[in-house]
């Protein structure tokens, strides 16, 4: 977002005001004429703040949508089209049938969708021929910044559950893992709704702590590496659903000393993200690498396996992990592209 300085000269006018004219281009641009009214707020000891009222505080453009569906209509169609008026930004999403009546299943899966995906929404009207849903959530209280942290903590835990689920052959462990990915996903679309916002409100993005919509992109890249370190955590526990056995333990054990790595170059990529902080994000993508070492190790010690199906899950839940540190490296190489610039302006 461009940045435009101007320097005016303060005037005394009548007994007790000061005026300061603004420029022309300036009233153009943000669409003010003679006779409107701006806000003025005092920041601190040291600074000032003028906006346009329509900016003091989030105004809610798109109020309210219209979905109207037939009987015809795929759930999963519904349920895309759902989401996507949440991450439009409208508190208000109507959602009714032409043909008089929502069936059962289109019914069942709005309130399944709203209850599992869409934070800070409730049901406020249900009834045969339609159903009314409202976003109550304050985008204040839960922060980007918030929202991402717990987002990161829950993909983190479900990495770490599902491999004890595969060593205690814990069949309700990984069912719990299998449905944290859910909650993973509800904070992954309301980061994703915050965005979208921030990018259309000027204000707005500066009050999530954004300097510009290109750290919106980037976010929303980092948020989608983050749902898949979830679904990954979740491809393993659905493993021990599937096959009903552990692993031999000496081989969970470098699986369990990949992961641990895997998580720690995860946390340290992230770090950087919050911290801005080039450097770090380099040093973790150099990191990264070391995990060819931890893979190794396990292909080593599962030649002397004889079961061909032990081996083919060893195989899959390598891979999965794997997976932990090669999104960490895509998060570093964001957070490189996010903050160059600014490091160059350092060094100059």
């Amino acid at each position: 977002m461009e940045e435009r300085e101007e320097t005016r000269r303060i005037q005394f006018t009548g007994k007790s005001s000061y005026i300061v004219s603004l420029p022309k281009q300036w009233i153009v641009d943000l669409g003010l004429k003679q006779g409107d009214q701006i806000k003025m707020i005092r920041k601190g000891s040291s600074g000032l703040e003028i906006f346009p009222p329509k900016f003091g505080t989030f105004q809610q453009k798109k109020e309210e949508a219209l979905l109207e569906i037939s009987a015809t209509e795929e759930v999963s169609s519904l349920i895309r089209k759902l989401i996507s008026l949440y991450f439009l930004g409208y508190k208000t999403i109507n959602i009714k049938s032409k043909d008089g009546r929502l069936i059962p299943p289109q019914r069942n899966a709005v309130k399944e969708a709203v209850k599992r995906m869409l934070m800070g929404s409730e049901i406020i009207s249900d009834s045969s021929n339609g159903i009314i849903i409202q976003v109550l959530v304050n985008l204040l209280e839960l922060s980007v910044d918030g929202a991402f942290k717990r987002m990161l903590h829950l993909a983190k835990s479900m990495s770490s559950d599902a491999l004890l689920a595969v060593k205690e052959n814990n069949m309700e462990l990984a069912e719990e893992v299998i449905n944290t990915d859910d909650e993973v996903d509800r904070f992954g679309f309301y980061i994703i709704r915050q965005l979208k916002i921030a990018i259309e409100n000027e204000h707005m993005l500066k009050e999530m702590g954004f300097s510009s919509t290109r750290d919106c992109l980037g976010y929303r890249i980092v948020v989608k590496d983050i749902e898949r370190v979830g679904d990954h955590a979740a491809f393993i526990a659905k493993d021990l659903l599937e096959f009903k056995k552990p692993i031999k333990k000496e081989i969970l054990d470098k699986l369990f000393e990949m992961n641990e790595f895997g998580l720690s170059v995860l946390d340290d990529a992230c770090l950087s993200l919050f911290k801005e902080d080039y450097i770090q994000a380099e040093k973790t993508i150099i990191k990264t690498e070391e995990i060819q070492k931890y893979e190794k190790r396990i292909r080593d010690v599962s030649k002397a396996l004889k079961d061909d199906e032990e081996s083919y899950r060893v195989r899959r839940i390598t891979e999965n992990i794997k997976r932990i540190s090669e999104y960490a490296s895509d998060i570093g190489e964001i957070v490189l592209n996010m903050n160059i610039e600014k490091t160059l302006k350092k060094k100059a």
